[in-house]
């Protein structure tokens, strides 16, 4: 191996806990890294990292009260009031001082930044961010999982002054990554900067062990019938995921199925859940909201009942669905190919452009389930022989694209960038 050894590495975000894309993808960084024998802290407003490594100041995390209220006034309206103004400097200052706290308290000496300089959850977190590295010249990677720009949310925007220099900035210290092509060359185009492409991965190279009987009751557990077909929608509840399409799709089958929704609403609100379960209701299929019965990991509730894993849940279903309109990569579909389970999804852009050229084996649809997407998915159901040699296939191709050795070459290489070879 070459490279450092031994160094101390920060990661910061808004949130380092729970089950969304941005969490997961920096466990597995956390775990090549700690592999290659660095040592790793966190800051965020939330983590479940161990105590004695994270520092956790509340401010921030996006769903902060005066955070949300503060992104409300930016986002909602082309102008921002003084007070916000005010405030944003002086949390940005507030930010900035227990940034230094961090790197000097754990002595550190590289900064990985967790999608809070790609999109504005927290603008005084990126702005203090940007300038602790202005004034420090500190070696920072900037992992950007998705850009405000791809957000329509963010482009009524009263902060397009506070956006431009800081999501992302560009400064010399400052390496970009990026998880898709499509990001790399709006990066380029809209800033000048030079990115690397690291795609999200799943460890292909050790297959998930096999059912240990925990989630054998989990059926029982969701009033589910045991002849019946379990769909899984392994995604947050926000609109781009488009799960009336998963609700449209279980209707049509013909077949007796439940679909599953594992997570919560996230942080867009509750307006959507609220149609998909008038939707459900109105279609007369089965959907359970199971977001308080799932986590990352096995746990229990306050009344005892048990928290399953996303991992006991893809094992558990028959299909995976995931109609999304826009992914800046795709987790749930590395993690269906990884628990080797049929995949019915949406193309999106992404998909089109870096994941259909290696020749994965899905069922695939445009903006609406149409009559062959119907066909397709209850023949997948209905041919359990069929899906395992589709399944073997896809496994082999992902451990060839996005496995753990995938990502421990890149790393390694943005090190040695980062920080210089050691002598």
């Amino acid at each position: 191996m070459t490279g450092q050894k031994g160094k101390r590495i920060g990661f910061v975000s808004t949130r380092l806990a729970g089950t969304d894309g941005v969490t997961l993808e920096t466990h597995k960084w956390e775990h090549i890294l700690t592999k290659l024998r660095h040592e790793c802290f966190f800051f965020a407003g939330e983590s479940e990292y161990p105590a004695e490594r994270s520092y956790v100041i509340e401010e921030a995390h996006f769903e902060h009260p005066e955070i949300r209220a503060m992104t409300a006034d930016l986002f909602d309206d082309y102008r921002r009031t003084p007070e916000t103004s005010e405030r944003i400097h002086q949390l940005r200052v507030h930010l900035k001082n227990h940034l230094y706290q961090f790197v000097e308290g754990f002595d550190l000496e590289l900064l990985i930044i967790e999608n809070a300089l790609a999109i504005p959850m927290n603008i005084p977190l990126g702005l203090a961010i940007t300038e602790f590295d202005a004034e420090t010249n500190m070696p920072i990677i900037g992992h950007h999982h998705d850009f405000g720009w791809e957000r329509s949310r963010f482009k009524v925007s009263a902060a397009s002054d506070l956006q431009m220099g800081a999501f992302p900035p560009i400064l010399p210290s400052f390496l970009h990554v990026v998880i898709n092509s499509y990001a790399s060359r709006q990066l380029s185009l809209r800033t000048g900067a030079s990115s690397t492409l690291v795609p999200n991965v799943m460890d292909f190279d050790n297959p998930p062990p096999e059912p240990d009987g925990y989630a054998d009751d989990l059926r029982t557990e969701l009033d589910i019938d045991q002849d019946a077909y379990l769909l899984l929608q392994p995604t947050r509840i926000v609109p781009r995921k488009r799960i009336e399409l998963a609700i449209e799709l279980a209707r049509r089958l013909d077949l007796e199925v439940v679909l599953l929704i594992t997570h919560s609403s996230g942080d867009e609100g509750m307006d959507y859940e609220i149609f998909l379960r008038d939707h459900a209701e109105l279609s007369g299929a089965r959907v359970i909201f199971g977001a308080e019965r799932f986590a990352h990991s096995r746990g229990q509730t306050p009344d005892g009942k048990k928290i399953y894993s996303l991992a006991d849940a893809y094992q558990q279903s028959d299909l995976v669905t995931y109609p999304s309109t826009i992914e800046g990569f795709g987790n749930a579909f590395l993690e269906t190919l990884y628990y080797k389970k049929p995949i019915v999804m949406s193309s999106y852009e992404i998909y089109n452009i870096d994941i259909e050229p290696k020749g994965f084996k899905v069922v695939t649809f445009g903006d609406f389930i149409d009559s062959e997407t119907v066909q397709r998915s209850r023949e997948l159901l209905l041919n359990p022989g069929i899906v395992k040699e589709i399944c073997e296939f896809n496994f082999q191709l992902g451990r060839k694209y996005y496995s753990y050795t995938v990502l421990e070459r890149k790393l390694q290489a943005l090190l040695d960038e980062a920080l210089g070879f050691d002598v």
